[in-house]
């Protein structure tokens, strides 16, 4: 495992539209994953989005440790997994933050405006590539 900050090549994976599966702790301990929407900021740090009724949410705010993984859209063995942890949960207010997520992956606006959501941003603590990614791990670590 490798720590940040990532090399280019993983930089440039994570900045497009890619699937993701998201890794949560139950309270007994016990992990759960979720395909999930991300956002890479500039900052190295990951925008996730959450339904104000959602189970993932109560396991960040009681245990903030995350595994986002990311598979590249055109090559599934080729992925980026990034370790860390929730350090900033808010209210997403007008639903940018949804916004910004559902324009990164469907060039649209969130269509569902009925329900609260709430914004979190994932800071990587480590990460590993596989794939074509896994050279750029080996010469960041």
């Amino acid at each position: 495992m490798s720590k940040p900050p990532l090399p280019p090549e993983a930089v440039d994976l994570l900045r497009r539209p890619n699937p993701c599966v998201m890794a949560t702790l139950r309270s007994d301990g016990a992990p759960v994953s979720t395909p999930t929407w991300y956002l890479w900021e500039d900052d190295g740090r990951v925008l996730i989005n959450f339904d104000e009724g959602r189970v993932r949410l109560g396991h960040v705010r009681r245990d903030p440790r995350v595994t986002l993984t990311v598979l590249a859209g055109d090559d599934w063995y080729t992925h980026v997994t990034l370790i860390g942890r929730v350090t900033e949960i808010s209210d997403d207010e007008g639903l940018t933050g949804i916004d910004r997520l559902s324009t990164h992956y469907t060039g649209n606006a969130y269509p569902n405006r009925d329900r609260a959501r709430v914004n979190a941003w994932v800071e990587v603590e480590r990460w590993h590539g596989w794939g074509a990614m896994k050279d750029s791990d080996q010469a960041s670590g």
